[in-house]
C-alpha cells in the first residue's frame, strides 16, 4: 500500500494506491488481485478487496466500484452498488464520508482528487483513451457541481505505465496532436521505426494543470517494468498470458 504526501496532508481524506502484494489469488493473478472483472475465482476477488479496506480501517461494504470501459463518463456518487448493478463509468464523485471511491488499473493510470476546503472528493481511471476523451475534465466538473473549486483540488496520480514502457504506433499521436501541438512532448523515438514512446502519467499531469489543478502529484512507478509490485496489461499481452490481475486505488472522507 502506498500513498502520497499531499493527500496526508488533508484533514478528513484517507486514501491508498495498494500494489499487487498482500493477497489470496494465486498463478497470474499473485496476490491482491481486487478486479472482478478478470477470470481470477471471484471469492479470491472479494477477499482480496475486504483484505483492501481492512488495511484502512473501513468495512467490506465502504469500496465502490464502477464497470470501466475507458469512456469520459463521470457519476455521482451518494451509496454503495450492488454487485451486480454496478453503472458504466469512469470516474466517480462523492461528497458523503465513509464511502470508499475505488478505481482498479493494470497499466492505465488512476488519478485520485481531493478539494482541500470543500469536502468533496473524485477518482478517475485515464487511460490513453479516457483522458483525451475528457474523463479528467469530467470528474473535475462533477467535484465543481459539489462545491469544489479547481485551486483548491490536490490531484495524485498513481502506479502506471512508464513512457519508456509503452511504444504506441506511427498513427497513435494524430489524435493528441488534433488536440494540442504542444502535445507532442509526450512522444519520443521508439528503437521501432516509425513508432514512438507514449508519456501517459505526463500527459494527464499536463492536462490536469491545464484544467486548473494547481497540486498535481505523480507516483514514480512503472507497473510493466516492476513486476513485483504491479499487474500490467501490456506486460501480460507481451508474455501471451490468457488474462491479468488488476490494483485497486482509493480515496474516502472520513466521517
Amino acid at each position: 500500500m502506498i500513498t502520497l504526501s499531499a493527500l496526508n496532508e488533508i484533514m478528513r481524506i484517507r486514501h491508498a494506491f495498494f500494489t499487487r502484494e498482500g493477497g489470496v489469488s494465486t498463478g497470474i493473478y499473485a496476490s491482491l488481485n481486487c478486479g472482478p472483472g478478470s477470470n481470477d475465482e471471484p471469492s479470491a476477488v472479494a477477499e482480496n478487496r475486504s483484505r483492501a479496506m481492512a488495511m484502512l480501517n473501513l468495512p467490506d461494504k465502504a469500496l465502490v466500484t464502477v464497470h470501466q470501459a475507458h469512456t469520459a463518463e463521470s457519476i455521482l456518487v451518494d451509496a454503495p452498488f450492488a454487485s451486480d448493478s454496478r453503472p458504466v463509468a469512469d470516474g466517480m464523485v462523492t461528497t458523503r464520508p465513509g464511502l470508499a471511491l475505488g478505481i482498479l488499473t493494470a497499466d492505465c493510470a488512476p488519478v485520485l482528487f481531493a478539494d482541500r476546503k470543500g469536502g468533496v472528493i473524485g477518482a478517475a481511471h485515464a487511460g490513453w483513451k479516457g483522458a483525451l476523451a475528457g474523463i479528467l475534465d469530467n470528474t473535475l466538473a462533477r467535484m465543481a457541481e459539489q462545491g469544489a473549486k479547481a485551486k483548491n483540488v490536490v490531484a495524485a496520480i498513481g502506479p502506471c505505465i512508464g513512457q519508456r514502457s509503452y511504444e504506441v504506433g506511427p498513427d497513435f499521436p494524430a489524435a493528441f496532436l488534433a488536440e494540442s501541438a504542444d502535445n507532442a512532448d509526450f512522444f519520443a523515438p521508439s528503437p521501432k521505426a516509425g513508432h514512438f514512446l507514449f508519456d501517459l502519467p505526463g500527459y494527464v499531469s499536463r492536462k490536469l494543470a491545464r484544467l486548473g489543478v494547481q497540486d498535481v502529484t505523480r507516483l514514480p512507478a512503472d507497473t510493466l517494468r516492476d513486476k513485483a509490485r504491479f499487474f500490467s496489461y501490456r506486460r501480460t499481452t507481451l508474455a501471451g498470458e490468457p488474462d491479468y490481475g488488476r490494483q485497486l486505488s482509493v480515496i474516502v472522507l472520513e466521517r
